[in-house]
């Protein structure tokens, strides 16, 4: 896989599977380097492999579809190149998608009604004045913002207390209506003093009248974020999650809420009730709430301990709430199981199915009400999102050999039946022919006895090949089995890449997890150094006397750290680090909580876990890359570190991309990326060189 090679890329999103299970609708997306964009269309894929796959839309970027619940429409968001996505609906069988909503910055998550009549949708609504909201109101032009909270700031969005994710409530039109088409001025006497008047056909139109819209209803407009909507199983509510309580500020927990949905028709300045679900004074973090029929609620939660801010490598588990209850109750051992990538697919009332991260692939489970816990799937892959219908489980997926296509779970699934999964598409065959190179399973006895975990992927040839020990975010994120660009770009480029989950790691237990907590830099150092040794031990053609070091965010962090107690490499690369734990409370976007969580609160401390601190000790060449609109590792953590390095006398540059923040290396401008890999390969060409180069 070249740089070049990155609009291969297919994602795919969560599956919407007709109520007779004989079909599915995905979103298929890419990046497009020649537009510097991500383009993306609908596609129809028959769960029988009858026809193949079919594109049904072509909008510029058309996502997140949903079939009605009797299967005729299908609503779904579509963004223009310039324009925020916005909520069509088009028949299932064919036709031109119609818009629904026209909102200032968007539409994000909705939910079908049960009766497919009304659609429920987030999306963020600007004060007044903000973003747009007055024609000729620029930024610089925007009153000053009076901060009364700690939380103020969102990667990738910016500012956040001054447009908070409200939930809206519309109906869905009539696709059989007739278009909107403006009168014009009729000449004749009378019409021309009724347009005068602003009556009459002649009456200026509202911009929504244009454009066909139906009117919007407001459910919420507390200063906080409203998410995750949900309608509940007979229609009257609307389920959500929200932080609505006193000193949110101090913690990191939420409730579930229920907001009564208006009669169609209903005109009233108030807003609807809310009640409470399940308060914040439960002690999780929630992050969805599904109903289902008696008055039973799923619920995805992490438990974040007495303070209600302890979430360092805490596992989301399931939770059932029933009528009657007084706390939710755990179905999940948060301990071994992690649904934090998950979200909740009602098979009926007493079953859900989740996804679960465990050792790099990510399961498919069915839990019961009675707490009882199946795997559905446990192949070598990753999962990514289910869709049910009509008894087919159809699921998007990634694997060593395919970034994101469409399985059929198959109903003989169980011992000795081989893969649970049958494929339905194949976006990845072009991806496959740039020759992807296989992951080679590794676990290594640490110094200490204990296993690391991880994968190798090894370049063509015999070698000996330079390597690079490839650290990842998080730290409580993981490598695994799907396809992964950045390792198949380097591989190709003749480097052995070494990925590994040490200590401190998800998908291998909350002990695993929280064992570096205020420890950061010490057993996870030792794991992903002992795993380059017992790699360079296992596969011969990897030269270990080679070595270059790299990684983003917390794999930024351990870089940096590493760099400065070990000097056996010829090179290193720190990207959107978090490298000063003091800085970062106050700058970042999560420096009210995540710094002094990992790196303890005191001051020392901290300053004995910093690589800031110790950068004067770092002899290796490195080559410090970050965002310019970075707010979760700020870009002053790689300004201060680059200075450092430079009074220590190392040999360094920095790479500043402008416009981009910490998602650069998955989701930035597709020219920024290649920009990225090409300024990465020749950073290692330089100091890490293959073949008769080396010499």
């Amino acid at each position: 896989m070249k740089t070049t090679d990155l609009d291969l890329l297919t994602s795919v999103s969560r599956p919407a599977v007709s109520p007779d299970g004989r079909r599915a609708v995905v979103s298929v997306t890419r990046p497009r380097v020649h537009a510097d964009a991500y383009t993306g269309q609908l596609w129809e894929v028959t769960t029988d492999g009858s026809a193949p796959p079919r594109r049904i839309t072509r909008g510029f970027r058309d996502t997140a579809p949903r079939l009605s619940p009797d299967g005729g429409l299908l609503a779904f968001l579509r963004a223009e190149p310039k324009g925020p996505p916005q909520l069509h609906v088009v028949r299932a069988a064919g036709g031109e998608p119609v818009a629904v909503t026209d909102e200032l910055l968007g539409v994000g998550a909705f939910d079908w009604s049960p009766d497919g009549t009304r659609i429920v949708f987030a999306s963020r609504v600007a004060e007044q004045g903000r973003y747009g909201s007055v024609e000729g109101v620029g930024a610089a032009a925007e009153p000053a913002r009076r901060i009364t909270t700690t939380k103020y700031l969102a990667n990738g969005l910016g500012w956040s207390i001054d447009r908070h994710v409200q939930l809206s409530l519309v109906g869905v039109p009539d696709l059989d209506a007739e278009p909107f088409v403006t009168a014009v001025p009729s000449g004749y006497p009378d019409a021309r003093d009724a347009a005068v008047r602003g009556e009459g056909a002649d009456a200026t139109p509202s911009a929504a009248e244009r454009a066909g819209l139906p009117p919007v209803v407001r459910l919420t407009d507390e200063p906080v974020d409203h998410e995750s909507p949900r309608f509940s199983a007979d229609g009257t509510e609307v389920l959500f999650v929200a932080s609505r309580h006193e000193g949110r500020d101090d913690d990191l927990l939420s409730g579930a809420y229920a907001v009564a949905v208006p009669a169609p028709g209903h005109a009233s300045a108030a807003l609807p009730e809310v009640r409470t679900v399940v308060s914040h004074e439960a002690g999780l973090g929630i992050s969805e709430v599904a109903s289902v029929d008696g008055g039973r609620h799923y619920l995805l939660a992490q438990h974040l301990g007495e303070r209600g801010i302890d979430f360092v490598a805490r596992n989301t588990a399931l939770y059932v709430l029933d009528d009657g209850d007084d706390a939710p109750r755990a179905l999940t051992d948060a301990e071994t199981v992690d649904l934090g990538g998950s979200g909740i697919t009602v098979e009926d009332r007493d079953a859900v199915l989740v996804l679960n991260a465990s050792r790099g692939t990510v399961q498919l489970l069915r839990v019961t009400a009675d707490a009882a816990v199946e795997a559905l799937v446990d192949d070598q892959v990753e999962i990514t999102a289910v869709g049910i219908g009509g008894g087919a489980v159809v699921v998007a997926l990634t694997d060593p050999r395919t970034h994101g296509d469409l399985a059929l779970v198959r109903a003989d699934r169980g011992p000795g039946a081989g893969s649970a999964l049958q494929p339905l598409t194949d976006f990845s065959a072009a991806l496959r022919e740039t020759g992807i190179r296989p992951l080679h399973e590794l676990v290594v006895e640490g110094r200490d006895g204990y296993p690391v975990h991880g994968w190798v992927v090894l370049p063509e040839g015999e070698g000996p090949h330079p390597v690079l020990l490839v650290i990842h975010g998080g730290p409580y994120a993981a490598y695994g089995v799907h396809l992964f660009d950045e390792a198949q770009v380097y591989a190709d480029a003749g480097y052995a890449v070494l990925l590994c989950n040490p200590r401190g790691a998800a998908g291998y237990g909350q002990e695993h997890g929280r064992v570096i907590k205020e420890r950061m830099g010490t057993v996870d150092m030792d794991d992903v150094l002992d795993f380059l040794d017992g790699a360079v031990a296992v596969h011969d053609s990897i030269d270990g006397s080679r070595a270059g070091i790299m990684g983003g965010s917390y794999g930024g962090y351990l870089t940096a750290w590493t760099i400065a107690h070990e000097h056996r490499f010829q090179g290193a690369i720190v990207e959107r680090g978090f490298l000063d734990p003091e800085l970062f409370t106050g700058t970042s976007d999560i420096g009210t909580f995540f710094g002094e969580e990992y790196t303890g609160y005191d001051a020392d401390v901290r300053r004995a876990q910093s690589p800031q601190a110790v950068a004067h000790q770092v002899r290796t060449p490195t080559l410090v890359v970050h965002s310019e609109d970075d707010l979760r590792c700020p870009l002053s953590q790689a300004e201060r570190y680059h200075l450092a390095l430079v009074r220590a006398g190392v040999e360094t540059e920095m790479l500043v991309f402008p416009g981009e923040d910490h998602e650069l290396s998955r989701s930035g401008r597709p020219r920024h990326r290649v920009q990225r890999f090409e300024a990465i390969l020749e950073w290692w060409a330089r100091h890490l060189p293959v073949g008769a180069d080396a010499r």
